[in-house]
């Protein structure tokens, strides 16, 4: 919001204004008083408050009147009443007419107070919502594709940490997009100016890595025929993001944690120090507390490094965005090749949303490649799909390689192979999941966070879950 949120305060005895206007004088939000309803309603027109604290028993007219005229305003207004009227039948008539909350006077300080810090909480929660949505052109997000609602809370907490200066750990799955959430989050911070420099743990050898983070100087050792500039002077103002940090040697960890510590590094070979201003983005498909417990992660870089956690979503997890993805490298491809698509048939999108994807966006990039390489023109139908996804919904099976085999026979959605039965993944996962529940006495946020997953995960599996059933 550009301004702070408007509390006007509807209240004809001037003592009690009075004392509310102490009692909410903490709060982060402008005050404003009128002592009659028509006056409240000018003041809507005027400057429409956030909040209005009122009064039902007014000098002109009754406070009803001016909720009734809120609601079919369609003005996105929290009402909190506050009157001596004690029946049952105006608390009902008030709510049923729009508002927040219902106080019958004398009004709690306590309550007042938090009521009023819960609504103002929710406005800002509202308007950041708004931010975000206005921020997601089309169906795209800085690069990312998709609306649904766990990439519109990525989103949302990719925004949050861009602001931010803390150091950012991407976690998720290979083929997420986690080199994609650290370019958002610098494109999006006040750094963007400046480079963002990414250094790849997975990929330089052990030997150079310390060369390539913090540069050397000539002669340093064999081979280092000239001066070089590393990572971090490169990142000077910028971001420096360092993918799949937990393939970093312990060695060089400590090393990394001092600069951290101190924003001082000092290239291989030199005499001298020097320093660099930088913001830390890093990213694994590991579990960085599993590697911590391991030995393999040092647990002091852990917490310097683990401040604004973002947890990127696997593609199986996304629902209709599979499509919206599938449509987008589709179009793409087919130009890059000079071919034209229809897309796919209705049998061939829905085996696209029922299979697991185990190698996530990357392997869904892969598939639609090899179709539109494969076949000239058309429409992708599931016959296509079949030697690359497999013929049944069992999840979890690559490029390919079908969960069934000549002599298998399919009973009740399992396979059966001689006297060995096999689950599909979705009722082991099911079973695992309500075991976790029962274990945790009904607890989904508990049974999920001990899962590692989030309970909004578990909410989603159980709603259709409870369809199939």
């Amino acid at each position: 919001m550009s301004r702070s949120p408007l509390l006007l305060l509807v209240e004809d005895d001037e003592l009690l204004a009075k004392v509310y206007l102490n009692y909410l004088g903490g709060e982060q939000c402008e005050l404003a008083h009128v002592v009659t309803g028509k006056a409240a309603l000018a003041a809507i027109e005027e400057r429409r408050p956030e909040i209005v604290l009122l009064d039902l028993l007014l000098p002109d007219i009754h406070g009803i009147e001016i909720l009734k005229y809120i609601r079919e305003s369609q003005l996105d207004i929290m009402v909190i009443v506050a009157t001596t009227e004690a029946s049952a039948e105006v608390a009902v008539q008030a709510m049923r007419a729009g508002a927040f909350d219902y106080f019958v006077k004398p009004v709690d300080r306590d309550r007042l107070v938090t009521t009023v810090h819960n609504a103002l909480e929710r406005i800002r929660l509202q308007h950041r919502l708004a931010h975000y949505e206005a921020a997601l052109t089309g169906n795209r997000f800085e690069g990312f594709i998709g609306t649904s609602p766990v990439m519109r809370a990525t989103y949302q907490l990719i925004g949050n940490a861009a602001v931010s200066n803390a150091g950012v750990f991407i976690t998720g799955e290979s083929g997420t997009g986690k080199e994609l959430c650290a370019e958002a989050i610098h494109r999006r911070s006040g750094r963007r100016g400046n480079p963002l420099v990414t250094v790849n743990c997975a990929a330089i050898p052990r030997g150079l890595m310390e060369s390539e983070l913090f540069g050397h100087k000539k002669g340093a050792f064999t081979g280092a025929s000239a001066n070089r500039t590393g990572a971090a002077a490169q990142a000077d103002g910028g971001t420096l993001f360092f993918d799949e940090i937990c393939e970093m040697d312990l060695g060089l960890q400590a090393k990394l944690l001092r600069f951290i510590q101190t924003r001082r590094f000092q290239p291989v070979g030199a005499d001298q120090q020097e320093i660099t201003d930088v913001r830390f983005v890093c990213a694994t498909n590991r579990d960085p507390a599993t590697e911590v417990q391991a030995g393999r992660f040092r647990e002091d870089l852990y917490y310097r490094l683990y401040v604004v956690p973002i947890e990127l979503p696997p593609l199986r997890a996304r629902g209709e965005d599979i499509l919206l993805l599938t449509r987008h490298f589709l179009e793409e491809m087919a130009k890059e090749e000079g071919k034209s698509f229809d897309g796919f048939s209705a049998e061939a999108e829905q085996r696209l949303l029922e299979y697991h994807w185990p190698g996530n966006v990357r392997q869904l990039v892969n598939l639609v490649q090899n179709l539109v390489v494969r076949h000239p023109s058309g429409t992708l139908s599931l016959e296509m799909l079949i030697p690359l996804l497999g013929e049944t919904k069992v999840p979890g099976v690559g490029f390919g390689k079908s969960p069934t085999t000549s002599g298998d026979a399919t009973v009740g959605g399992q396979v059966k192979k001689g006297s060995v039965h096999v689950q599909p993944f979705w009722m082991e996962e099911r079973r695992i999941i309500e075991q976790a529940i029962e274990l945790c006495g009904g607890n989904v946020p508990d049974a999920a966070r001990r899962l590692e997953i989030s309970d909004s995960t578990i909410y989603r599996k159980r709603r259709r879950w409870l369809r199939a059933d």
